[in-house]
């Protein structure tokens, strides 16, 4: 794995730098948002994975991830921030970041998300490179269709009665994707951390929350809400009264 982790607490980049090479990862260290950003270009298409601090000297890790994700929308961006406000939480995983981690953590805690995180998207990869003659060849490019709602993995798309929803990020594609393909069933937000983050003991049902929130306002820009709540169990997809 090539790893871009963007800290200005220099003690805190010489820790995980040990853990970073104990999993033989590639390793490289900005410690300002200027330089993140100089770093990422220089190499835009060749990094797995980006741990991004949120106070940053010279631009702050909201501005970075925005910018990042002006670039790509698939490299993966866990924040690490001091923060511990679910404003700032939600914003980030609002501007394109799929997790966060708050300060202080335990390096191996940081590992664990690192490698889930990791994990769940060469699953994607590899799911859509082997899966994609035969979505053509039985459902045209559509693998997940209902009566008024259509996906399609291999381009990254999702439909609403014929609508495309607009700028899913990836986990709000893939949290889409979970729910959809099993329509009225309820998923729990440990269940939806475990299928969609991959990681069932390190994750914070605020994620699964944050994104429910960004996916639903996504969907209504171009028809009703498919996401329902079940209070008190979790959330289900169901598009059973659309169109009545």
């Amino acid at each position: 794995m090539k790893l871009l982790m963007v800290e200005d607490n220099t003690s805190v980049s010489e820790m995980m730098g040990m853990f970073f090479q104990k999993e033989n990862w590639q390793a490289v260290f900005a410690y300002d948002g200027n330089e993140a950003m100089a770093k990422f270009k220089a190499d835009p298409d060749g990094w797995d994975m980006i741990t991004l601090d949120l106070n940053l000297p010279g631009k702050d890790g909201m501005q970075v991830a925005k910018e990042i994700r002006e670039i790509s929308k698939t490299v993966p961006i866990i924040m690490l921030t001091a923060r511990d406000s679910e404003s700032d939480q939600v914003l980030g995983l609002e501007l394109g970041a799929d997790d966060y981690v708050t300060k202080p953590f335990s390096p191996i805690t940081l590992i664990a998300r690192i490698k889930a995180i990791h994990r769940r998207a060469d699953l994607a990869n590899d799911q859509h490179e082997s899966s994609s003659e035969e979505v053509e060849l039985n459902q045209g490019q559509f693998d997940v269709m209902t009566d008024h709602f259509k996906l399609s993995s291999k381009t990254r798309e999702a439909f609403l009665n014929g609508k495309e929803i607009p700028g899913l990020t990836p986990k709000e594609f893939d949290l889409l994707k979970t729910l959809a393909k099993k329509p009225r069933q309820v998923f729990s937000r440990e269940q939806l951390l475990e299928l969609v983050w991959d990681y069932e003991y390190y994750g914070d049902e605020r994620t699964v929350d944050a994104h429910i929130k960004k996916l639903r306002q996504k969907i209504e820009k171009v028809g009703p809400q498919v996401i329902q709540t079940v209070w008190g169990v979790g959330y289900k997809f169901d598009d059973s009264e659309v169109g009545r």
